[in-house]
């Protein structure tokens, strides 16, 4: 078993990775640990996008998945956490749309290949080869003029910003990540900020953002 991941988006500073159950403890409350609205990137970025067949990996509580499908995506949202996806369901039921909900471990998981028109990997850490993995695998994912966004804390985010990870063995820089893309065009690979809500003062976490094409 692969080192196991981080993900979803914390103004606090998160040094140890969680497996699945940890996860399930994390998620245990009744209420959200995330924004129930989109991360303003995904929103930005798939904004613009002719809906389709979307793939949220490391869809955690469902806020992205939820939020496509309120754009009349067809979406499938996959997370290793059940009670995550849990929370995931109601907040579908809540905004009335459909999600299909997967339970896998994405070390493992081998989404169907060129069936999706948006595949977004948002705030997934674990180490660097088997991310890599990942990415890989969500590249085969892609249909022709497929869009692929991948949004995660920026490995200067531990010196010069707010938050996040605090291990450089589980964050990729933009260009880390634009190469392990292979066959893809990358339209937009930056270090972007993000403002943190924190009492009393302006501070921001610093961001890889990847968003590429499959060629027809």
């Amino acid at each position: 078993m692969m080192a196991p991941p981080l993900h979803g988006s914390a103004a606090g500073r998160q040094d140890v990775a969680m497996d699945s159950s940890g996860w399930d403890r994390r998620y245990g409350g009744s209420e959200l640990v995330w924004s129930a609205e989109p991360n303003r990137f995904l929103a930005a970025e798939a904004g613009g996008l002719a809906v389709g067949r979307a793939l949220d990996l490391a869809c955690g509580e469902g806020r992205n998945a939820v939020w496509l499908a309120q754009q009349g995506w067809e979406v499938t949202g996959v997370d290793f956490s059940q009670v995550g996806l849990d929370k995931a369901r109601r907040l579908a039921e809540q905004r009335a749309v459909s999600v299909q909900w997967l339970l896998a471990d994405l070390v493992d998981y081998l989404p169907p290949p060129a069936a999706f028109d948006f595949v977004a990997i948002l705030y997934l850490h674990i180490a660097g080869g088997a991310m890599r993995d990942v990415l890989r695998r969500a590249t085969a994912a892609l249909a022709p003029d497929g869009t692929l966004l991948v949004v995660g804390h920026d490995p200067t985010n531990i010196q010069e910003g707010y938050g996040g990870p605090q291990d450089p063995a589980i964050l990729l820089a933009p260009d880390e990540i634009a190469e392990a893309l292979a066959g893809l065009e990358i339209e937009r690979a930056e270090r972007v900020r993000r403002p943190v809500p924190s009492a009393g003062e302006d501070v921001y976490a610093i961001d890889a953002l990847v968003r590429a094409v499959r060629p027809r």
